[in-house]
């Protein structure tokens, strides 16, 4: 129905991007604002983030015929479009939620319980962007013993922030 294209703050050091919009995010034409968007709203104030200090978006800014992941085609389609958008936020740090974003913006095949909990580096216009692949708040609602694993991931992230004056 809509294009989902972002929310929150697009001069935000941090930048969260998640796989493809759901059906709530396509009827609203906005990220994360289904059940998994307001865990993740809950994950970010843990933290002392929300979606005045963060940018959110998607590898894709459609939702997928049957909410299926998306195809190699689609996540080709859309890519040079991501990369321009990270180019032109400029965040200080990245966030890839979930499988599809990690191992799309990282250009990795391992799955996201492999990639996660660790800084990789991601580049764009020649420089060096620090990158933390997380578990999707999706699956965590699916799998909740995961949430000690997103937990450290996003203290990790509270601790980079600091680390780097970054918010």
């Amino acid at each position: 129905m809509n294009t989902v294209f972002a929310d929150g703050n697009p001069q935000a050091q941090v930048m969260l991007i998640g796989e493809a919009p759901g059906e709530d995010e396509d009827r609203q034409g906005k990220p994360f604002v289904g059940v998994s968007g307001k865990l993740l709203d809950r994950m970010l104030a843990q933290i002392g983030l929300d979606r005045s200090t963060v940018y959110i978006s998607n590898i894709l800014p459609w939702r997928p015929p049957g909410n299926r992941s998306p195809t190699q085609a689609e996540i080709a389609a859309c890519l040079p479009f991501l990369e321009r958008h990270v180019e032109l936020v400029q965040p200080k740090l990245l966030v890839a939620l979930g499988g599809v974003s990690a191992k799309t913006l990282l250009n990795r095949a391992e799955g996201i319980t492999r990639l996660r909990g660790q800084w990789r580096s991601y580049e764009v216009t020649g420089k060096s962007v620090p990158l933390m692949p997380m578990l999707h708040p999706a699956y965590l609602l699916r799998n909740p013993i995961a949430k000690r694993e997103a937990w450290r991931d996003m203290l990790a992230l509270q601790q980079k922030i600091a680390e780097d004056g970054t918010k």
